[in-house]
């Protein structure tokens, strides 16, 4: 077996934003850290493509909400490229009737919006924003520190059950009944109980349950309406969205150079075959063509599954940890579709005095009850007929990313199946796309006689291509029992494993998924505190 006569400190595996982060916080501190990338670009889920000649399209994420702003601010992203502009409006929902609807960043405008809908419904919309951005609020700092470990039996444990109290101090027995109900109950209750417009519900519908298991009436489906309201951006905004200048790709392209300055050495085309551990640690990894690398530790930026039941020896963990791990829920129930354009998409009803970013997103899903009836026909199996589709006209908001006279619109595609009843995705990939213009051409028919170019990314071609298992998009299933301190598994919530030295570092871990880069930062600071005690040195 060839060999690499280098030790490394620590080895990250998969150059995912997650990855790339943890790298940095590591080098940061003065750890030799080396990057190991599969494909042949880093950014993993984060990057900017070409899809047609001279067309580049952000292939996968596609807007940037929850950026940590420590992230931003401590790895100097601004000084390395990152430039991202606020989305305003925020959300903008199309409706068949010719009626289209913007989602505002300044309340006062959103508020005057809502009301030409319903007056009603916009006071209720303002009562209950202010009450949402409070609950999130409580939740923000648990965003950037461990789940706790529950465990009455040790002092540690104690102590972390404390940690979680303080941060809840001075919340009220309505606010604690108010964050129960988001926790646990449905997105289409809530709506249907506080709203009475099928348009306002749909505003908040559009908002929500993106890659999730589950249509707005499931259980759990209510968390959305926090997660997106806690923080992101330069500015540390509730419920930012911004558009990345040059794709999303410059997201990971700023953090690699962050990472290379620091130290960092990555290298693409270097497929892991396997992690290596003897006697219960690790001792580096070694990739596809035989070459061995060793390490003092190991983070992993792969889902959990691809982590613990591909990379790693079975006979290296606990037989009830690998079962824990299998029973991870993951079937992704998404795709996307990237298309160029031989003109801009012509939304109806879209104000003549619009601007090109005013222009630039559009997320189609009528009703709860459509929402509904797509995840029932997905969940078994079929190809809805017609489907959820998220719009982004990037090339209105950056025009560097088609030339002039061409557009890239990127769609976020949900619910489809991962695995399906007849056929394989193979066969069925451009039926798929099929369905995604037609529902586009409802809206903006001039879309189906411009297209240029068209790819469609399947739930197979995601794990195929981008390495998630499955398909999914977070590294596993956001539902309450597969978040926090249940995140990925119960008993290892706190980025380590069963395996000394090796660390989870992917949105398989807790905060789970969404491009916020905070997996990566706490997975380094658990790994560097652990360093510090001697842990793995």
């Amino acid at each position: 077996m060839p060999s690499s006569s280098s030790v490394y400190d620590a080895i990250v595996v998969g150059a995912g934003h997650n990855g790339l982060t943890a790298a940095s916080y590591l080098a940061r501190a003065g750890l030799k850290t080396l990057v190991l990338e599969r494909r042949e670009i880093v950014g993993g889920c984060c990057v900017t493509e070409e899809i047609a000649p001279g067309c580049r399209a952000s292939t996968t994420s596609y807007i940037a909400s929850m950026l940590r702003p420590e992230v931003i601010r401590e790895l100097r992203l601004a000084e390395f490229g990152l430039r991202m502009v606020p989305c305003d409006p925020g959300l903008q929902v199309p409706f068949l009737d010719g009626h289209v609807v913007p989602w505002w960043s300044d309340r006062r405008r959103a508020v005057q919006e809502f009301a030409k809908i319903s007056e009603k419904d916009a006071k209720q919309f303002v009562r209950l924003d202010d009450q949402l951005k409070k609950l999130a609020r409580y939740l923000q700092p648990f965003f950037l520190e461990p789940p706790p470990e529950v465990d009455t039996r040790s002092v540690g444990g104690w102590l972390d059950l404390l940690r979680v109290g303080k941060r809840f101090r001075g919340i009220t027995n309505a606010e604690i009944a108010q964050l129960v109900t988001f926790l646990t109950g449905s997105l289409g209750e809530f709506l249907d109980k506080n709203y009475e417009t099928e348009k306002m519900k749909a505003m908040f519908l559009a908002n929500n349950v993106y890659g999730k298991h589950g249509g707005p009436y499931q259980p759990g489906t209510a968390i959305g309406q926090l997660f997106h309201l806690l923080s992101g951006g330069d500015h540390e905004l509730q419920g930012f969205y911004g558009h990345v200048m040059g794709g999303m790709g410059a997201i990971t392209q700023a953090i690699a150079a962050s990472g290379r300055e620091l130290g960092v050495e990555i290298r693409t085309s270097a497929p892991v075959a396997r992690i290596d551990s003897r006697n219960g640690a690790v001792r580096g990894v070694t990739l596809e063509d035989g070459t061995e690398i060793q390490a003092r530790a190991v983070l992993s930026n792969a889902d959990p599954k691809r982590t613990f039941l591909t990379l790693v020896e079975a006979a290296e963990l606990p037989a009830e940890f690998v079962e824990a791990v299998r029973g991870i829920k993951m079937a992704g129930p998404c795709a996307k579709v990237n298309m160029v354009l031989g003109e801009e998409p012509r939304f109806t009803g879209t104000p003549a005095s619009a601007t090109p970013q005013e222009r630039s997103l559009f997320t189609l899903v009528p009703s709860l009850e459509f929402a509904e009836r797509c995840y029932d026909t997905a969940k078994f199996g079929e190809i809805p007929e017609e489907l959820w589709v998220d719009c982004v006209i990037a090339s209105n908001a950056d025009d560097s990313l088609a030339p002039k006279g061409k557009h890239v619109m990127t769609c976020f595609v949900q619910y489809v199946p991962y695995k399906l009843r007849e056929g394989t995705w193979d066969e069925k990939r451009e039926l798929l796309g099929d369905r995604v213009v037609k529902k586009i051409a409802e809206y903006a028919p001039n879309v189906p006689a411009a297209m240029i170019a068209r790819q469609v990314l399947t739930p197979l071609d995601l794990e195929r291509t981008y390495g998630l298992t499955e398909g999914n998009i977070f590294h596993g299933d956001l539902n309450l029992e597969q978040l926090f301190f249940m995140r990925p598994v119960p008993g290892w919530s706190q980025y380590r494993t069963p395996i000394r030295g090796l660390y989870l570092c992917g949105a398989g871990a807790h905060p789970g998924g969404g491009v916020t880069g905070a997996p990566g930062r706490n997975a380094a600071h658990q790994a560097l505190r652990d360093w510090k005690h001697g842990v793995w040195s």
